[in-house]
């Protein structure tokens, strides 16, 4: 059927509710908006679903939900052994529909005799994962789009391990949601019968207090947080989401009581009124934690997204101005003191290794090196840094230590399978007290480790490109990319051009070519001769195309010139094939 045929089937079948019927008769004779919502099934990517909620297939829905869990469902039934019995653990974030979602996705489970944990208010990605294996689940989903605007929301599939879904098992998950055609063949119960049947179980405290008292087993260094924990001054800010209450319990248990919440950010509100994006990449999103350090003057200010997996940070420099922390900025201080910390009480692993992204910064992994701990790079997505925990408790080969990517996602610890908010709010504050016992800012820190590792500065541009146009443009903009690989960008010269979606390096001085390791990806890496590098790639949960950038530079003004005048070149050419 084409696009028009299966609108006109949504408006027709009973099956489909008024509601979203209603929505769909206010769209009929626009033609170009019925194409965007029944062009295509919305896509079921490596992280799941996420889009626009509202009526059509390319749309998020409680029917492409219930359809999205079946195929889920089918596949751990498969896949995992006992798989009805360990069953499923669901959380949700504070997002519009999100609560709807969560129980839709539960009650299908149900209808397929898979046990479903449910929690009973929003939590957080992170304690979702934990809760995957704090109770032996055979998976896990998340209702959440994270980030982006109000008007997305999204779902997320966990595996056994507490990760997320790598593209191997994803596409297995795909091929089952592929096969459902008919909507309305979707089994699910009724709550009332679920419960019943004690096919759904509700879960709250319990789990929240085993997830805090792990995340508190973190801390490295007590004694600081003995010594400062009354002193240190924190202004903290939810931006609406669900780390309300789990950042500000694991810093008020851990013996931080100097905690300031943004008042007008405390509360979840699907708007998410007070920012344009509710997302602590963005400068804008920390306007009111700012305007609250006329009274309050802390020592850090942290905010975090509201599914409480990423984190940003704010301190201030020489000039009492208070400066916006890059998320690679933030991963570098935090292994640094991690690796730090443990060298002090000796305890650095023999064979630790740090794991972060091909688009993060080679900062952290200098000074990883500096300590003698391996590094190794994944993918862009947390789910492969997941991986390789997995990966490493079955061959014992390395322990992990930390891992990271530029994005503002971390993890310590290995009870957590997926970028930790709550966790890096933990160790920032703590890593704060221990600058502050130095009497230096993290600011100070920072300045030191550009000093003794050089002056790393990196850069990030999105395009938005919407739709189905939008998607071929991506394409296209890649495939000439690899088609004309360019020479230089401006005076540096590209030597290395790493291809993920042929998985293979090029080395442009020497003519020759070696074969990469990573799965396959549709990526594009280039390192200039001099060590700077570029990355273009699509966004996996977005309508957009990124290009990433880092340069090293003799000073922080000479590498903040260098970025600029290399991110110049690189959108010159990127503009030219718009």
């Amino acid at each position: 059927m084409n696009y028009r045929d299966i609108y006109e089937e949504w408006l027709r079948n009973p099956y489909f509710d008024q509601e979203i019927k209603k929505e769909l008769k206010g769209i009929e004779g626009e033609e170009k908006e019925i194409e965007e919502r029944f062009y295509r099934d919305l896509e079921f990517g490596t992280g799941g679903l996420r889009g626009v909620i509202g009526a059509g297939t390319n749309r998020m829905n409680i029917y492409t939900v219930r359809r999205a869990t079946q195929g889920f469902g089918e596949y751990l039934i498969e896949s995992v052994e006992s798989a009805k019995e360990k069953g499923v653990v669901i959380a949700y974030d504070s997002r519009h529909k999100s609560p709807e979602f969560a129980e839709e996705a539960a009650l299908v489970l149900c209808a397929n005799g898979i046990k479903a944990y449910l929690f009973d208010a929003l939590r957080t990605t992170p304690e979702l994962s934990f809760a995957i294996r704090e109770l032996g689940c055979a998976g896990g989903i998340v209702v959440t789009a994270s980030h982006n605007p109000p008007e997305y929301n999204g779902y997320k599939v966990y595996g056994e391990d507490g990760g997320q879904l790598v593209p191997e098992d994803a596409e297995k998950v795909i091929e089952k949601i592929q096969q459902i055609h008919d909507y309305s063949t979707v089994p699910y119960l009724s709550k009332q019968e679920a419960l019943e049947k004690g096919l759904l179980q509700i879960i709250g405290e319990e789990i929240d207090q085993k997830y805090i008292e792990c995340v508190k087993s973190l801390v490295l260094r007590p004694e600081l947080i003995h010594q400062l924990g009354t002193d240190l001054k924190v202004i903290y800010t939810p931006l609406h989401g669900t780390g309300n209450m789990a950042v500000r319990r694991v810093l008020r248990e851990a013996g931080f009581e100097n905690v300031f919440v943004v008042p007008e950010q405390e509360l979840p509100d699907p708007n998410f009124t007070t920012v344009k994006s509710p997302n602590p990449e963005e400068h804008e999103a920390f306007t009111l934690a700012l305007a609250l350090t006329e009274t309050v003057k802390p020592d850090v200010i942290i905010g975090t997204d509201p599914d409480c997996d990423r984190i940003g940070a704010v301190v201030q420099n020489k000039q009492g101005d208070y400066e916006i922390l890059t998320g690679n900025q933030t991963g570098a201080l935090l292994i640094d003191y991690i690796l730090s910390a443990m060298e002090e009480r000796k305890k650095l692993p023999v064979n630790g290794v740090v794991v972060k992204t091909i688009v993060t910064s080679e900062m952290g992994a200098e000074i990883a090196r500096s300590y003698g701990m391996a590094t190794l790079d994944t993918l862009t997505g947390f789910k492969f840094i997941g991986e390789k925990i997995k990966e490493f408790e079955k061959t014992g080969e390395k322990e992990f230590v930390f891992g990271y990517e530029e994005s503002y996602g971390y993890l310590a610890g290995t009870f957590v399978r997926d970028k930790d908010a709550v966790i890096a709010a933990l160790l920032i504050c703590e890593m704060a007290a221990y600058y502050k016992t130095k009497d230096m800012t993290l600011y100070d820190g920072l300045l030191a480790l550009f000093e003794k590792y050089g002056y790393y500065q990196e850069g990030l541009t999105s395009i938005t490109l919407k739709g189905k146009e939008g998607m071929e443009k991506i394409r296209s903009i890649l495939n000439q990319l690899r088609e004309n690989t360019p020479k230089s960008i401006g005076d540096k010269k590209v030597k290395l051009l790493r291809d993920y979606e042929y998985r293979k390096e090029y080395n442009l001085f020497e003519n020759r070519e070696e074969d990469l390791t990573l799965p396959q990806s549709d990526v594009l890496h280039f390192t200039m001769e001099d060590g700077s590098w570029f990355c273009v790639r699509p966004s996996g949960t977005e309508p957009k195309i990124k290009i990433y950038f880092s340069v090293v530079g003799k000073s922080l003004e000479d590498a903040k010139a260098q970025l600029q005048v290399f991110k110049y070149g690189v959108m010159d050419i990127i503009h030219s094939m718009l």
